[in-house]
C-alpha cells in the first residue's frame, strides 16, 4: 500500500486580529500600555513582555472591547476617551467589529470604541477586517502553510458583515461570499428570507456585489 505524502497536503492556517494587535505590541516593546477591555482579554498578551501602567501614564493604548458589553455602550467611556485624546494616546483596536452576535443578542465590540475614538480625532489602528495588515498576514501564513504562493484569484473570503468582510474583501482584491444570516440579518428582512431588494442597497452602499450570496455557511 502507498504511504500518502503527508507534506503534500496543506494544514489549516488561522490569523486572528489578536495576531496583527501582537505583531503591533513587540513592535512597541519597551513602551508600556494601557488595556481597554475586559479581563477575559488578557490572554491576548500572553507570552509578550508587556508592561502595563494606567491611562494617565501608559504609551499607547490597546483595545479589545467593553468591560461588560451586555449593558455597556461606548457613550459610556467618552470620559476614558477623552482623557486618551487630550494625552494624544495611539489606539490598537484588537477587533474592528462595532458589534458581534451572541446568541440572538447583538453587543457592541471593541471597534464600536475605536470609531468613537477616530471621530473624537484620536489615533487608531484597525487591526482587522477591512483593514490590510490582516489580510496580509493571512495570505503570507497561508503560503507558508500550502508551500506556494496563494494568487488572490485563488483566494474566498467569507463574511456576513457588510462594513468589514465586503469591504475589505474588496480592498483587498479578494472574491467574497456574503452570508445573509448573521449579523444584518433582521435589517435585511429576517433570517430565513432576506429580501433581495435590501440586498442590494446594502451591496450599493458599500461599493460593490459579492461574488455570491448564501443564507448561512453550509455546504
Amino acid at each position: 500500500r502507498r504511504r500518502k505524502n503527508r507534506s503534500s497536503v496543506p494544514s489549516d492556517a488561522i490569523v486572528s486580529s489578536g495576531d496583527v494587535t501582537r505583531a503591533v505590541i513587540e513592535k512597541r516593546r519597551g513602551q508600556s500600555l494601557f488595556h481597554l477591555g475586559p479581563e477575559r482579554d488578557r490572554s491576548i498578551f500572553a507570552g509578550l513582555d508587556v508592561r502595563f501602567a494606567p491611562l494617565e501614564s501608559a504609551d499607547y493604548v490597546v483595545c479589545s472591547g467593553l468591560d461588560d458589553d451586555e449593558v455597556e455602550t461606548p457613550e459610556d467611556y467618552r470620559a476614558r476617551l477623552e482623557v486618551m485624546l487630550e494625552r494624544r494616546l495611539f489606539m490598537v483596536c484588537a477587533n474592528p467589529d462595532v458589534v458581534v452576535e451572541r446568541g440572538p443578542q447583538l453587543v457592541y465590540c471593541a471597534g464600536a470604541l475605536a470609531d468613537l475614538y477616530a471621530t473624537m480625532g484620536g489615533e487608531v489602528l484597525y487591526a482587522g477586517k477591512p483593514y490590510r495588515p490582516i489580510y496580509d498576514m493571512a495570505l503570507d501564513k497561508a503560503e507558508t502553510a500550502a508551500g506556494r504562493r496563494a494568487t488572490l484569484d485563488r483566494v474566498l473570503a467569507i463574511g456576513d458583515s457588510v462594513r468589514t468582510d465586503l469591504k475589505g474583501a474588496r480592498a483587498a482584491g479578494i472574491d467574497f461570499l456574503f452570508v445573509t444570516s448573521g449579523i444584518h440579518a433582521e435589517e435585511l428582512g429576517g433570517r430565513e428570507r432576506p429580501d433581495s431588494a435590501l440586498l442590494q442597497t446594502a451591496f450599493a452602499a458599500a461599493g460593490g456585489m459579492p461574488k455570491a450570496v448564501m443564507r448561512e455557511l453550509t455546504w
